[in-house]
């Protein structure tokens, strides 16, 4: 079989790339890390068989999607939370965990039929649910592709709509409780994002590294001061 892996960060290139090699010479395993890379003519001289998205971020032209069995792997138990931001959006709902729905790409973002869901659990910072989430992926999910006939499952229910969050949506603002302002920093300390914050005068206080004490009245997190750019 050729597959395809498509992702942009640095967990799931770490892991494409074990997989290239514990599979070498029984299945063609191509890694796409740059947009340049994942182009219409790079994939029609491969012809793979499956071409699988863990956290790409461009968008895949339709000559592509409508061609070739394009998979991506969103963080919800779809159809519940399609769109943007899953795991931010499922923290701040207040989710502890979630699953992993592998989704054959269609014209409908995140409406796509089902391959195969795994459970994730949503404790601790972003990067370990991103790092945990990569571990699923490569270490359950894409060898079934590798090693089975997969027929995905029409999506069944209600869907529910998650809205993208934008760094403005990382503000601490002081209505919050500590739970809450803990969960706003972890949500966001990842490779990539833009951490939490609190407006402070001409700075802006970013965090990142939280702990929230046993008895859940005491956060403690790294604050990174920044002299704010239109201050």
């Amino acid at each position: 079989m050729k597959i395809v892996i498509a992702t942009i960060k640095s967990w799931n290139i770490e892991r494409a790339k074990v997989l290239q090699e514990k599979y070498a010479g029984i299945h063609e395993i191509v890694i796409y890390t740059k947009k340049e890379e994942f182009t219409i003519e790079n994939v029609k001289v491969f012809e793979p068989d499956y071409i699988l998205m863990p956290h790409w971020s461009y968008i895949v032209p339709d000559e592509i999607t409508k061609n070739w069995n394009c998979v991506v792997f969103h963080m919800t138990d779809l159809p519940y939370g399609r769109g943007g931001s899953p795991l931010q959006n499922l923290i701040v709902r207040g989710h502890k965990e979630t699953k992993i729905s592998a989704i054959k790409v269609t014209s409908t973002i995140d409406g796509g039929p089902v391959y195969m869901k795994k459970p994730l659990t949503l404790e601790g910072s972003a990067q370990e649910i991103f790092v945990r989430c990569s571990d699923v992926i490569f270490g359950e999910m894409i060898p079934k592709f590798l090693e089975e006939q997969l027929v995905p499952v029409e999506q069944t229910g209600a869907p529910v709509l998650f809205k993208r969050r934008t760094e403005k949506d990382g503000e601490i603002t002081s209505d919050m409780e500590l739970d809450k302002i803990y969960d706003y920093i972890r949500m966001l300390d990842a490779e990539g994002y833009p951490r939490a914050y609190i407006e402070f005068g001409e700075y802006r206080l970013s965090f990142e590294n939280a702990v929230l004490s046993e008895s859940g009245d005491i956060v403690e997190a790294k604050v990174i001061f920044n002299k704010r750019s239109e201050a």
